[in-house]
């Protein structure tokens, strides 16, 4: 009617942070749809034994824009060891934070690679850094990460926790809590864990499945103590297996026997 203000427009309703639907794969194939990737930097590396590769860095991408392709809520957490690797410093009298916090920026560096590995290949991805680092992406916040899960990015959490004296294996125990990850997936160089390092013991045994409280008790190195500890409490199992045979995490997810399962019980 003339002489009347129109009605603003009403800002739309949050949308609700439920897990996605599945769109891949047959009702019940997946043992998880909601999951935390551990991947160390030394996968990153190649034959070359320290920085990037970019064959395995492609490897890698491809597998994890597979599982967002297919509708798995997927947060990753990637380690810095291919490019800066602290404790050879620190044994020779490097300040111990100022380590970890080089070893931080690496991690960044990595970060960035994935998410632009996961552009060229059509994936859509956000890195979500622990310490504030705006030119380059966003600062870490678990309302703002649940959001880009939501909608079908992949988060990549760079910086570690973003303190020293914590290791990239406790962020990731920490980062699949805030997500509500229902496993932290391991992806390592071997195929699980075992009782002794089957590199030296021909004769050491994978076992199948431990729980968090026997690895600690018999030191076994699945993640440090501080990150066993937090996933035992936050009710999340670890899956340990070898990333080095392609395909490897999908099958994790589908839910077949690899590797070791790490259980809070």
């Amino acid at each position: 009617m003339p002489g009347k203000n129109p009605k603003p427009p009403q800002a739309p309703s949050p949308e609700p942070l439920s897990p996605r639907p599945e769109t891949g794969g047959a009702p019940g194939e997946w043992r998880f749809r909601r999951v935390l990737l551990k991947i160390s930097g030394e996968v990153l590396q190649g034959a070359a034994g320290f920085g990037l590769d970019a064959a395995q860095l492609q490897e890698v991408a491809s597998q994890i824009a597979e599982l967002s392709r297919l509708g798995i809520v997927l947060g990753v957490v990637v380690g810095g060891g291919n490019i800066f690797r602290g404790k050879l410093l620190i044994a020779k009298g490097l300040d111990r934070v100022t380590g970890d916090q080089m070893g931080m920026l690496a991690t960044l560096i990595n970060a960035l690679a994935i998410q632009d590995a996961l552009s060229r290949l059509g994936s859509e991805s956000r890195v979500l850094c622990a310490f504030p680092a705006p030119p380059l992406c966003e600062t870490h916040n678990r309302l703002a990460a649940l959001r880009h899960l939501e909608k079908g990015r992949v988060i990549i959490f760079a910086g570690g926790t973003g303190s020293p004296f914590f290791t990239t294996d406790t962020a990731a125990a920490l980062r699949a809590g805030e997500m509500r990850a229902e496993a932290i997936l391991k992806a390592t160089k071997v195929d699980g864990v075992y009782d002794r390092d089957p590199a030296l013991d021909a004769g050491a045994r994978l076992f199948p499945t431990i729980s968090y409280a026997e690895a600690i008790a018999r030191g076994l190195g699945v993640m440090d103590q501080a990150a066993m500890s937090l996933a035992q409490a936050h009710g999340i199992p670890t899956v340990v297996f070898n990333l080095k045979v392609y395909g490897n995490i999908l099958k994790v997810v589908r839910g077949e026997a690899l590797g070791t399962t790490v259980t809070p019980i």
